[in-house]
């Protein structure tokens, strides 16, 4: 099996510096999400990303991938639906409250 390659581009965030990755690569390897490593580099144009994989908290790949799908959609709906917005008010936010007053949790 030949290793995968994924495109890499320039990012510039507020004053950080840094590469973006494409969707594909936190889709196929969402466990690598959250993770924190280092870059050691090998020559003027050649480094290597080493991830710490080993702090990072043990997730169902499912539910994790789901979540993400679901969130991705509701991006794109509130881009693309922008009027369909609703003000998250402090009647809604005691409305729930009140909804959960009495509900207890294992």
């Amino acid at each position: 099996m030949s290793p995968k390659k994924y495109p890499i581009t320039y990012a510039k965030v507020g004053n950080q510096d840094g590469f973006r990755l494409p969707r594909a690569f936190s889709k196929e390897y969402p466990h690598l999400a959250n993770a924190s490593g280092y870059i050691e580099i090998l020559s003027e144009n050649t480094f290597l990303v080493r991830l710490e994989t080993d702090n990072l908290p043990e997730e169902d790949d499912h539910e994790s991938l789901m979540m993400s799908l679901f969130l991705d959609f509701l991006m794109k709906d509130a881009v693309q639906n922008p009027s369909n917005l609703v003000p998250y008010t402090q009647e809604m936010s005691d409305e729930i409250d009140d909804l959960l007053a009495d509900v207890e949790i294992d």
